[in-house]
């Protein structure tokens, strides 16, 4: 990371080694942000920086290590962020895991959807806070999906030990972190924390995620493949939403951005339709509640 003393402005984003996230961190650069590419994978990650300074050499972007199958790693990562940075203009939630066909867990015994794609943002943004706080105004992007539109949050069986589907769980996470961005953003105006919260999904992008998770269910997965063409859009037009809502001069706070074609699947950026239960705020509240008992997040704000 650099000296604090360059006053260009610093982003972290999740997940940024291949995919939507190396492409939304690739636009970044290009607008001359400070960016902290955070992957698990030391090698993978560090290919994806060498890539990036090789498109742009006096790029200021740098790896840090961020495995969100374990919140201790989230807390090391946190901390390291702390200790180098006084503070951060922009939090992107990005990496995530799609439609695992047997349910995994981790570390803590989280369901793996659930725990990557959720609850350890849900934990990495509580412990950022204070850096948020210390930018001129700071803005955290969550990323969603169309998915989270047949989501439910299953209270009962958050961790979907009784009955697990892959993409229902899928589903739930992705409704999860569009619940945290409308919840995030109430507690920032009721606690003056001058942060703007916001979400965007990517409509039908071609990447590897959802090449993964479509494997889950053969024939959906023949039917997108033969759709594709005409649906889908590749990863660096994917990525146009959660860009826009990051660094775009007319967002309000809480928007949710995504395609603007047929059914919200590509095009260009514009606000996009949450679901009514994304906007249920019990619902938002409850949860936020049970996320900080799970991971221990605690939100202060700092001095």
């Amino acid at each position: 990371m650099s000296d604090h003393t360059d006053r260009r402005p610093l982003a972290v984003v999740t997940g940024a080694n291949t995919g939507l996230g190396f492409e939304t961190a690739r636009a970044l650069m290009h607008q001359h942000y400070r960016v902290i590419v955070a992957a698990r994978d030391e090698t993978k990650g560090q290919a994806a920086v060498e890539a990036l300074r090789d498109e742009s050499p006096k790029a200021d972007v740098c790896l840090e290590l961020l495995d969100l199958n374990r919140l201790t790693s989230v807390r090391e990562f946190a901390a390291r962020v702390q200790a180098r940075e006084p503070s951060l203009d922009l939090l992107i939630n990005n990496a995530g895991v799609m439609a695992l066909p047997r349910r995994e867990l981790t570390e803590e015994g989280f369901e793996r959807q659930f725990g990557v794609n959720y609850l350890s943002h849900f934990l990495l943004t509580s412990l950022l806070l204070p850096q948020l706080m210390h930018a001129a105004a700071p803005r955290v992007v969550q990323l969603s999906s169309l998915a989270h539109r047949g989501g439910h949050i299953d209270f009962d069986d958050l961790q979907g030990a009784r009955d697990y589907d892959p993409w229902r769980a899928y589903r739930q996470s992705k409704l999860a972190m569009l619940m945290f961005s409308q919840t995030l953003q109430r507690h920032s105006n009721q606690e003056l924390w001058g942060l703007d919260s916001l979400a965007a999904h990517p409509g039908l992008s071609r990447t590897a995620l959802f090449n993964h998770g479509v494997k889950s269910r053969p024939l959906v997965g023949t039917l997108f493949r033969l759709a594709m063409p005409l649906l889908s859009q590749n990863a660096t037009e994917g990525a146009r939403p959660t860009i826009h809502a990051a660094t775009a001069s007319d967002i309000r706070p809480g928007d949710y951005f995504g395609p603007d074609g047929p059914g919200e699947t590509r095009g260009a950026p514009k606000r996009a339709r949450l679901s009514s239960t994304a906007r249920d705020q019990a619902q938002g509240e409850r949860l936020w509640q049970v996320s900080c008992e799970l991971t221990g997040a605690e939100w202060f704000a700092g001095d």
